[in-house]
Order: C-alpha cells, then sequence, then structure tokens
C-alpha cells in the first residue's frame, strides 16, 4: 500500500500549517480563549482557505475530497491546538451530504462550505455515559411539522452556531433532525471548556425541526466515527509539538551544570514519548483509510484507533508535563495547553476504556489472530 501523500495533499498541508504558524500564534490562541473560546474572525480565515468544505461535493459549493484530506488538515490544525471547530464542518457536511434530502442539502451545504453557516452535532445526554443509542430527547409530528424536546449538553458552541443535528427518539426509532438555533423553543447556555474551547447546554422545547434521516442510528454513529478520525488526526499534531516542546526544553533547561538531555534516563522517557507518538499515527492513518469502509469495518477500525490514540495522548502528556516539571502546569506555558488538549480530546466521543470496550464486543471468534 503506497502511504505517500500526493501533490495535492501536501499542497493542502502546507496552506494549513503556513497559516497556523503565521495566524494564529499562542498569544492570538489566549486572546480567543479570553473572548470566550471562539473567533469568528479566524473562523472566515479557515473558511477562505475552504476548510469547510472538504467533504462537501463540488456540485453543492464544497472541494469533494475526502478523508485523507481532512486528517491532513486536522493535524495540522492539532499544532497550533486550534479552536474553531472546523470537525464539527466536516461532520455536518459529510453527514448532510450522504443522508439528507436535496431540499436540505441545497439549504445548507453551501452555506457550510463558505464558513456562512455553522452547523454543529448535538448528540451527548448526560444519562447516555457514550452510548449512542441512548437517546431521552423525542420528535413527534404536529399538523406534519417535526417538533424536537430535550436536553444536549457539551455542544460545541452551541450558543454560536446556526443549526444542530440533533438525534431524537421518533416513532420507536431514533431519528436525525436539524433544528435552527433561532427558531422557537430553543434554549442555549454557553460556557468555557477546560481546553479554552467554547460549548453550550442546548434545550429544546416544541422547537420546530427537519428531519435529516429516519435511520438516525446509523448515520449518528457515522457522524462520531468522522469525529473520531478528525480528532485522531488532531491529537496527533498536539502530541507531535508537545513532544517538540519537551525535547527543546530539556536542550535548554540545566541542572547540576548540564542540559536535561544529557541525563540517560530522561533521554529514555523521551524516546518512550517518540514511540508512543508514532503508534497514534500509524493508527490515525488507520482510521482515516477505513472511514469510507462498510459500517462493520469502519466502527471496528475507529475504536481500535481510539483506543491506541487515548493512550498515547495520556502518556504524552502526562511524560511532557512531568519532565517540565512545575512550569508544566502554568497558564504562561504551551505544554499545560497541550496537556489540556490531549486531555479534553481523550474523553472526547468516549473514555479510553469505553473505547476498549467497543473492540472487545467486535471481536470475532478468532479475535484477529488467525484467518
Amino acid at each position: 500500500m503506497d502511504f505517500n501523500f500526493t501533490d495535492d495533499q501536501e499542497q493542502l498541508r502546507d496552506a494549513v500549517r503556513k497559516w497556523v504558524a503565521r495566524g494564529y500564534n499562542f498569544e492570538r490562541r489566549r486572546a480567543i480563549v479570553k473572548e470566550g473560546g471562539f473567533s469568528g474572525e479566524a473562523w472566515g480565515e479557515l473558511a477562505e482557505l475552504g476548510l469547510m468544505g472538504l467533504y462537501i461535493p463540488e456540485d453543492d459549493g464544497g472541494l469533494g475530497m475526502g478523508p485523507i484530506e481532512g486528517m491532513v488538515v486536522m493535524e495540522e490544525l492539532g499544532r497550533g491546538i486550534v479552536l474553531e471547530p472546523v470537525a464539527q464542518s466536516l461532520i455536518a457536511g459529510g453527514l448532510l451530504a450522504g443522508y439528507a434530502s436535496a431540499d436540505l442539502k441545497e439549504g445548507w451545504l453551501p452555506g457550510i462550505a463558505s464558513g456562512e453557516r455553522i452547523v454543529v452535532l448535538a448528540q451527548v445526554e448526560r444519562k447516555a455515559r457514550y452510548r449512542l443509542e441512548v437517546c431521552e430527547t423525542t420528535a413527534a409530528q404536529t399538523g406534519g411539522q417535526w417538533e424536537i424536546n430535550g436536553l444536549k449538553s457539551l455542544v460545541p458552541v452551541g450558543d454560536q452556531a446556526d443549526a444542530y443535528l440533533v438525534p431524537a427518539q421518533a416513532q420507536g426509532k431514533i431519528g436525525l433532525f436539524l433544528v435552527e438555533r433561532k427558531t422557537n423553543g430553543v434554549t442555549a447556555q454557553g460556557y468555557g471548556t477546560v481546553d479554552g474551547s467554547h460549548a453550550a447546554e442546548v434545550s429544546f422545547r416544541n422547537a420546530p425541526a427537519q428531519l435529516v434521516t429516519a435511520e438516525g442510528l446509523p448515520a449518528l454513529e457515522h457522524a462520531v466515527d468522522i469525529g473520531i478520525a478528525a480528532l485522531c488526526a488532531e491529537a496527533v499534531g498536539v502530541m507531535d509539538q508537545t513532544l517538540a516542546a519537551t525535547v527543546d526544553y530539556m536542550n535548554t533547561r540545566k541542572q547540576f551544570g548540564v542540559t536535561l538531555a544529557t541525563f540517560q534516563a530522561l533521554r529514555h522517557r523521551v524516546a518512550d514519548m517518540k514511540m508512543q507518538l508514532e503508534l497514534a499515527r500509524s493508527m490515525s492513518y488507520y482510521a482515516s483509510l477505513r472511514l469510507n469502509a462498510p459500517a462493520d469495518e469502519r466502527r471496528r477500525a475507529i475504536a481500535r484507533a481510539k483506543v491506541q490514540l487515548g493512550q498515547s495522548m495520556r502518556f504524552i502528556g502526562q511524560q511532557a508535563v512531568q519532565l517540565h516539571g512545575g512550569i508544566g502546569v502554568t497558564e504562561e506555558f504551551i505544554v499545560s495547553h497541550y496537556f489540556k488538549k490531549l486531555t479534553q480530546l481523550e474523553m472526547t466521543y468516549g473514555d479510553t476504556l469505553q473505547a476498549l470496550g467497543a473492540v472487545s464486543a467486535r471481536m470475532q471468534d478468532t479475535a484477529g489472530v488467525f484467518a
């Protein structure tokens, strides 16, 4: 199998890397955190690069690209621990392009692709504990109009998004609906998250909705898998920068008259960090390569990737803080922000233990050892 990137993919990587380096430095990020964790200006700059339309067909105003391009973009955004929820546009674009009616596609995909409209997935419920099939939000038809009732938590930029993709119980099974934020019956209460980004609790009370698909659970699983693949790539970018910052610190910080890098025990710990990074990178590739596979194969691959990425994120984050000492947890030092980002990513769309359970549940009789 050829793992080399195409010229177009490398050009895309270079464009995003240059934007992160020149337009999203640590000081700008800190200012955005103080403003609430989301910048419309930064969002517009990302939209100008075409990133919101990666998974949207060209006929609908997007770039018509695929999972590998998404992986390349998210890895570079991870290097800058970018706060703006680009992954949510990948989810919305992929989901609406694959499951929505022609009218919904026409009404929403061009706006998502241009960055003018922000659509986010609102699937987390307090009692679900990462289980997608657990859904207390309900949908019912009244006079030919769908109405949603329920509460969703940890909705990315939920008080600023234009619309939500909402799973809800309808006619005995989970359906997937699109609900506009400014419609009657929608209330969003925003707050900051541990990594500095922004989320909200969103309540729906007889809120008008449009049906995306009546077979909502398979669509929701697909949406979460897109999110996990993006998360894996983003985490690789964060871990790469975390390791680089740690190596740089060890090459400059002195103890007993010599740099930390001269101590063999500490060098071994850095080597272990590098090993975990490369394991994570390979599993991120694996997740993206299987993102368009049949559902069973895709879900197995994504769960396996999430396990390895969770282990790598925890190991690299903790080792980086320990090797830096007290400065590694200060707000003024970037490593503390890498650590918080990795911690949050590990818990997003299911923690490592939940992913391990998913891997176990999908093992066949041979556990993949024998043909």
